[in-house]
């Protein structure tokens, strides 16, 4: 058996002869692809790919062209992908592909001859939408596949592709049909970005790319280079999430909202600049819930047209939720302008809602403890409590407000057990013990409506709390603090 070195040279040899011999035709036929199919399996192995040599990609390089002006002289797109061009082509990105594997020179090379340029050239003709039969659809997944794997590791060569394919080869291949497609040029996209080329993706003329991650991802949700893209890289450009969130239809923000609620809920603590960047979209996303927030009640109608604008109310107050129970993000919403009084306000209007008719607003007991109920707004005013409890956690101004705005008394008429809402009587003993800590005036005040019969004393005793005159004062006794939760 010849040794390794001898096999890639025979190979690389005949494939030259065969690339200086005129065909008639001008293809390279089906004894090039033999030869290239040779190469593509030696290089499976560390060993074969070590022996690689510059001379072998310009011939690789030299029959991609081949191909390419054949394809360029045929009129249309779809008509100039023979069978047998697509599997030229194909075997050609397969054996540059298996080339780049854990090998630094390889990647240098294939770049330094060129090959990243062609091999984008024609990733952009095999995106054509009218180009679907299967073999094209082949030939331009391993094409995808060798850019990847080109890229790997090698900064260089990263932005010679970024160079060449962003944005519209990325825009382009993230909403193709093709499910592959969309996952392989995800890798490539991911392993493509850097700190320093994220100012692109920011600049409005690209703004298209960040959308067509945001929409790809909801079609393929389990897409783990999808997901690593947002999260990893636009989830840290606040002007680029509020300029995606300004742009996208209900759905696609949902989507948006759905993977920012998975970054603030990575248990590793993010790192002080990215809980900046964190921040700064906090705050947006409150000004956004306070704008958008009455839209909930469209529930109460059975024929509610746009359930998706509801829902990103409703992931909106996840996220704040999550958000206010972290303490990179706490402050910074306790003294948000405007969120804790709109809180209070959509809860009153959400409890009014259910008390003047039946809707998804309207207390039940059924004792199924919600397991039978799958309604969007099912939990959404026991998510408001402890919204309302978290930001006046160890916060006397906001424990105040509270006061001020006659919201004590709302939270206590939401104590009962709630199958629409499960849990609301735990988020409301944990929110009215957030309001009295060390604060006289809320002790008193529900002190002083227990006495009056306003409040329940039993329901006092469950939540930890007992009524007690105090120096000619009724004041509230809290047997434990909480913690924002």
């Amino acid at each position: 058996m010849a040794a390794p070195v001898e096999r890639v040279a025979r190979a690389c040899s005949e494939l030259e002869k065969l690339l200086g011999e005129d065909s008639g035709n001008g293809e390279v036929g089906l004894e090039g692809e033999v030869i290239i199919r040779r190469l593509t399996d030696m290089f499976r192995e560390e060993t074969y790919r070590e022996l690689a040599e510059e001379r072998i990609f310009r011939l690789i390089l030299q029959t991609l062209s081949r191909v390419s002006r054949e394809i360029k002289a045929v009129s249309s797109p779809a008509g100039a992908f023979t069978e047998s061009r697509c599997q030229f082509s194909a075997e050609c990105f397969r054996c540059l592909r298996n080339a780049c594997v854990q090998c630094v020179r390889n990647q240098d090379n294939v770049r330094n001859v060129g090959l990243i340029e062609e091999s984008v050239r024609f990733i952009r003709i095999f995106s054509d939408p009218r180009v679907l039969q299967e073999p094209a659809l082949v030939a331009f997944r391993c094409g995808l596949q060798f850019l990847g794997n080109a890229a790997a590791g090698n900064r260089d060569s990263q932005n010679a592709i970024w160079a060449c394919a962003f944005p519209d080869i990325f825009s382009n291949c993230l909403m193709h049909n093709d499910e592959k497609v969309v996952i392989y040029s995800s890798m490539v996209l991911f392993t493509c970005i850097s700190r320093e080329n994220r100012s692109a993706l920011q600049d409005p003329s690209n703004i298209a790319v960040a959308l067509n991650v945001i929409t790809a991802y909801r079609k393929y949700p389990d897409a783990e280079w999808i997901y690593l893209i947002v999260v990893e890289h636009l989830l840290l450009c606040p002007d680029l999430v509020e300029s995606m969130y300004l742009s996208q239809s209900s759905q696609d923000r949902v989507s948006l909202l759905e993977l920012i609620l998975a970054k603030i809920s990575q248990k590793d603590p993010h790192p002080d600049e990215d809980a900046e960047k964190l921040q700064v979209i906090a705050t947006f996303l409150s000004n956004c819930f306070q704008t958008q927030c009455k839209t909930i009640l469209k529930l109460t109608s059975p024929s509610a047209c746009d359930e998706q604008e509801t829902f990103v109310v409703i992931r909106l107050l996840d996220i704040l939720c999550e958000m206010t129970s972290k303490n990179e993000y706490l402050s910074c919403l306790q003294t948000c302008p405007g969120l804790l009084e709109s809180t209070v306000d959509i809860l009153r209007l959400t409890h009014l809602a259910g008390k003047q008719s039946k809707n998804v607003f309207t207390a039940t007991h059924t004792m199924s403890m919600g397991q039978d109920l799958t309604h969007a707004a099912v939990g959404f005013k026991a998510h408001l409590i402890r919204l309302i409890g978290n930001l006046c956690y160890q916060d006397k101004e906001n424990q105040d407000k509270v006061h001020q705005l006659d919201g004590i008394a709302l939270i206590l008429d939401n104590c009962s057990i709630d199958d629409n809402n499960p849990f609301l009587n735990q988020w409301a003993v944990f929110t009215i013990r957030n309001l009295t800590e060390n604060n006289d005036q809320n002790q008193e005040l529900i002190a002083s409506m227990e006495r009056q019969g306003l409040a329940d004393s039993s329901l006092l005793k469950s939540m930890g709390l007992q009524a007690e005159e105090r120096d000619g004062k009724l004041l509230l006794k809290s047997l434990k603090k909480s913690p924002a939760l």
